[in-house]
């Protein structure tokens, strides 16, 4: 992967244009790679019980390996005001477009894993030039896309402690850096923890979040799932929907997140192998499995292309950064709780996509974020919303933090 910046001066505050570029000899021994794969036997089930289909991802292989263009997504990346800047001693890559629109809201969206930019792109026209796509002026947004540490085109850490809150707290250097005296905060994944360790550190500029997967388990909810138990009495039916879907991650839908959590750097096969890291990506949540599987296998359309996967997992093949994005889930192992409440008080709105890894109750939501400004059920959507569904991604963002304009 060739990295192309402008020449670094002395300056460590300093912003730097980028530009990516991927030679010819780099993607031909990618689809080398792909087709020495040494396939194992398939299945013994006729489901996904066992994890990833044989027959799914030998289908996103041979796509991979003959027709997939890498170059479509990057000159599209380079179309895009792409930079990068040092905060701690660490490359951090962002993409930054300011809306044509006077008084447009400072937005920073953070990704997740398995994640990248990528994944936020397609909100760029939707936020940035509101008009465009049904809103107005007033509804616009300066949009700052970074890559988390470890991940795409930022640095990777050579030491630890680059947790979940000390990016919170880069991501406030970095908006102040680019001269927002206030800005709003989105996320989902990581990037919703990330923006939750946001609203806890609260900086002056910091009007508010926005979170599509919000942390609101009460503890004990949270301990009783992790634990296996029978849902507690007196749950209501959202309340109860909730635990189900949450007890299943942590009992059966989340094993990555224990590998990665506890033995990050022994993972070098996803580093060595495209379709091994193809098949650890796809392995994320129910719900995307079943979607990704149908888009390769059934050829069907789901919000999301089959460009639209490869995209995501081709960057993170082209930077080598399969073990150093892991080490994130090392990092805020013991330290943050995916998915309970972490007691924000600052505006927060949130928005509820069926198929996300848990439905969010509005009893819950309530409790977690005490000043909770925005709570909508949307009609479709899953844990990567704003990659499947940007639309109404959009339009929950404009209405999150249409309460919070001054």
């Amino acid at each position: 992967m060739t990295r192309v910046s402008q020449q670094r001066g002395i300056d460590a505050t300093a912003i730097y244009p980028f530009h990516a570029s991927v030679t010819e000899a780099e993607l031909t021994e990618l689809r080398r790679r792909i087709d020495a794969t040494k396939w194992p036997e398939r299945e013994t089930v006729p489901d996904a019980s066992q994890g990833v289909q044989r027959a799914t991802i030998q289908a996103l292989a041979r796509y991979w390996a003959t027709e997939y263009d890498w170059h479509k997504i990057e000159a599209k990346l380079n179309a895009l005001p792409q930079f990068t800047t040092e905060i701690d001693g660490l490359d951090i890559h962002f993409i930054h477009v300011r809306s044509m629109h006077e008084d447009a809201l400072p937005l920073i969206v953070t990704h997740g894993w398995p994640g990248s930019i990528i994944e936020q792109m397609k909100i760029i026209d939707p936020l940035t030039n509101p008009i465009a796509h049904g809103g107005s002026a007033a509804d616009a947004f300066d949009l700052v896309i970074p890559s988390l540490p470890g991940y795409g085109y930022s640095g990777k850490p050579t030491d630890t402690g680059w947790d979940a809150r000390h990016i919170a707290r880069a991501w406030v250097v970095l908006m102040k850096r680019l001269g927002y005296t206030k800005f709003v905060a989105a996320g989902g994944d990581w990037g919703a923890i990330v923006t939750d360790e946001l609203g806890l550190l609260a900086p002056p500029e910091l009007l508010g979040i926005h979170s599509n997967m919000p942390g609101i388990f009460p503890a004990d909810i949270d301990k009783a799932a992790l634990s296996g138990a029978p849902a507690p009495a007196g749950l209501s039916a959202d309340e109860k929907a909730a635990y189900d879907r949450l007890q299943f991650v942590y009992q059966k839908g989340i094993a990555y997140g224990y590998q990665m959590g506890l033995r990050p750097q022994t993972l070098y096969g996803i580093a060595d192998s495209p379709v091994g890291l193809a098949a650890y990506f796809l392995d994320h949540d129910a719900r995307s499995y079943e979607l990704i599987t149908r888009v390769f296998v059934e050829r069907a359309s789901e919000g999301l292309t089959r460009d639209d996967v490869l995209d995501n997992i081709t960057i993170a093949w082209l930077t080598n950064t399969a073990l150093s994005s892991a080490r994130l889930y090392w990092e805020n192992w013991g330290k943050v709780g995916f998915f309970g409440a972490k007691g924000v008080t600052i505006p927060a709105a949130v928005s509820v996509f069926p198929d996300e890894l848990y439905p969010s109750p509005q009893s819950w939501s309530q409790q977690a974020y005490p000043k909770l400004v925005y709570y909508h059920k949307v009609a479709k959507g899953g844990h990567f919303a704003a990659w499947e569904q940007p639309k109404l991604y959009s339009e929950e963002i404009r209405a999150g933090f249409k309460s919070l304009r001054s």
